[in-house]
């Protein structure tokens, strides 16, 4: 289910506050292009998740994550990878970032309630994603990559960093193909709605791991294995 909001003056209501309440009711904003300044709420009738026990760790994946071949930060620039996850690219020729979205994306990470979680090769960063953190659930909004499996480091370093913290859901709001092959299923919403719940009401650390320490891949390895 979508509800369109009608105007701009509507879209001028929307704080960072109230996008943090209407996550934990189970909505999210979304636009239909980059240039477009309307904002819908999404409340969808399968909503896509990560079970934190259940990921997809391909044989080829784990020996990257265990090469520690790419240097993985946390909150790092939360700028560089909006713009990432907002570039164009081969199977994604539009955005649904627009400038609203984005400012009240800043917003929330300025207050610490968003988070990202970001590779480098060779120095430069290549791949991350960002998402909004309420108790202990975790809303994936979007991830991005510039060279080969960036974007799958960034995201199980994410589930291990999860797991260590205590939290209970990781929400990916929809489904592809690519990430049910790392685990994603979907779930009614009456059943995500329940998750949600009980999620938010509990207490998980992000920064189990303080930033700046560095994680090996080993670690992540034995906490997805787990």
């Amino acid at each position: 289910m979508t509800t369109q909001l009608p105007n701009d003056e509507r879209l001028a209501e929307i704080t960072p506050q109230i996008l943090l309440r209407a996550y934990a009711i189970g909505m999210f904003p979304m636009s239909e292009g980059a240039d477009d300044p309307s904002v819908f709420w999404v409340d969808p009738d399968l909503r896509g998740i990560f079970p934190l026990d259940k990921m997809i760790v391909s044989k080829s994946l784990t020996k990257v994550i265990r090469s520690d071949r790419f240097e993985v930060r946390v909150d790092d620039d939360f700028d560089a990878v909006i713009d990432g996850c907002a570039e164009y690219a081969p199977d994604r020729h539009n955005t649904w970032i627009n400038k609203r979205i984005r400012k009240l994306y800043r917003d929330l990470y300025d207050f610490g309630f968003v988070h990202t979680v970001e590779t480098f090769l060779d120095g430069q960063r290549v791949g991350g994603l960002y998402g909004v953190k309420i108790g202990a659930a975790f809303f994936g909004e979007s991830m991005y990559h510039r060279t080969t499996d960036a974007s799958k480091v960034a995201l199980m370093h994410l589930v291990a960093r999860l797991r260590a913290g205590g939290f209970r859901l990781l929400d990916t709001q929809f489904i592809t193909p690519h990430l049910t092959t790392l685990g994603a299923v979907e779930v009614p919403r009456d059943a995500y709605h329940g998750m949600l719940d009980d999620a938010i009401r509990r207490s998980g650390n992000f920064f189990v791991w303080p930033k700046g320490e560095p994680v090996v891949g080993a670690r992540v390895m034995e906490l997805l294995k787990d």
